[in-house]
């Protein structure tokens, strides 16, 4: 089988031959180089208005870098002509094959975008012998292309969060936690009010209105924009949040009374102990599940607030939100006599956000709440996979393209 056959078959130009096909061997590389040609009797098509019209003159030959063979480079080679449009002037026609001045072809830039989603674009630039700055344009023109075809229909449950990407950097995130419907939607700088203003913006007021659910943490800025753009849903405290700051609160103590130990001279025994503490006891490997032990034993400030971290976990069994109010409050009295004082700060911020935090039991069962957590481990994998990002916008374009579950152009052949 010749491979002007295999050509024809998954790249086919209606009014473009496949003509010479070469082997370019050289000391420094191997590639393909195939020449190309307009079909006898075709006329050229205007890049500006789509009509055919008749060519004026031709330029110089232009390289385009096509999908691999066999490892070999591969490149379409073809001289475009200029046409004279009687509604543009003077252009030059529309190469079907080309993305706009890019020497890359659609099908090699969709092939990039495809491994990108799989490794680092610098990986994916040297393992295809192209650069990062093409894979980020093939990336940020197929990101951007399925942002303007993405469906907007039926999102009724959110999520909001936020990372922190780079030094004093923050950038707001909003999801989308429907049942079978879990992606990225919208992506901002900075983590203030008029962030996620613009999510609400983008989305307009009449879908805004169709939200029934939004997940968030307590970020005072979050909490009013929700409140204002969201009239008609229901804001759910993200129990994996609270989690958050108690985990923070138990090693806030344990630094205290590690420090305390050390400058009375006592035997440190909280040494190794952070994650013995933070984790869940069914997630302990062997070692820390011994070091527990041997912890629990010991009359210490930072065992007796595990211990009250580990007795708000039935908070979360409860069926009926009456049965938890009374939990929660006689939680937080016990924790006001314990004279630790950040596990003081959380109680008091229990209380202040309760109407909030009751409203998981509304929603459980309506809706996947570790959703968001799930999504924000797979960002941080990504970032952590890239060694970061220099800007704000090359990370909101990895993140649309990995996340945004957004649709693809139609091609006549996936490479991948």
């Amino acid at each position: 089988m010749q491979l002007k056959v295999i050509l024809n078959a998954v790249e086919r130009h209606a009014f473009f031959v496949y003509e010479n096909i070469y082997l370019v061997k050289s000391d420094f590389e191997l590639r393909i180089d195939i020449h190309m040609r307009e079909r006898t009797g075709s006329k050229a098509i205007c890049s500006g208005c789509k009509n055919q019209t008749s060519g004026y003159d031709r330029l110089d030959t232009r390289r385009f870098q096509f999908v691999p063979l066999w490892g070999i480079a591969v490149f379409f080679l073809y001289a475009p002509r200029r046409v004279n449009c009687p509604r543009c002037g003077i252009v030059v026609e529309e190469i079907p094959w080309a993305l706009g001045k890019r020497h890359l072809t659609k099908s090699f830039s969709y092939f990039l975008c495809d491994w990108a989603k799989h490794l680092s674009w610098q990986e994916t630039a040297v393992r295809f012998h192209t650069s990062w700055e093409m894979v980020y344009r093939s990336v940020k023109h197929i990101v951007t292309w399925g942002r303007e075809h993405m469906d907007l229909n039926n999102i009724t449950a959110i999520g909001v969060d936020e990372i922190y990407w780079k030094k004093g950097q923050f950038m707001t995130l909003v999801y989308q936690i429907n049942n079978g419907a879990k992606r990225l939607l919208f992506a901002a700088e900075q983590r203030t009010e008029e962030s996620l203003k613009g999510f609400f913006i983008w989305l307009g007021t009449e879908k805004s209105e169709l939200i029934t659910f939004v997940c968030s943490d307590m970020w005072k800025p979050y909490l009013n924009v929700i409140k204002e753009m969201a009239k008609n849903a229901l804001n759910i405290l993200d129990r994996f949040h609270i989690a958050s700051h108690m985990n923070k609160a138990i090693d806030e103590v344990r630094a205290q009374e590690t420090k305390a130990l050390k400058q009375t001279g006592n035997k440190i025994v909280l040494k190794h102990s952070r994650w013995c503490l933070l984790k869940r006891p069914e997630n302990l490997t062997d070692k820390q599940g011994i070091k527990l032990k041997e912890l629990l034993k010991c009359n210490l400030r930072t065992i007796r607030a595990y211990l009250l971290k580990e007795e708000f976990q039935f908070f979360w069994d409860y069926i009926y939100p009456g049965s938890a109010v009374k939990f929660l409050e006689s939680w937080c009295k016990k924790v006001m006599r314990s004279r630790l004082e950040p596990m003081k700060k959380i109680a008091q911020m229990l209380r202040r956000h309760q109407p909030l935090i009751l409203n998981w039991f509304e929603a459980r069962g309506q809706l996947h709440l570790g959703a968001v957590e799930g999504l924000n481990n797979k960002l941080k994998a990504s970032i952590r996979k890239s060694y970061g990002f220099r800007t704000s916008e090359a990370l909101k374009v990895m993140l649309y393209h990995k996340l945004g579950d957004l649709p693809v152009p139609k091609v006549t052949h996936r490479f991948c």
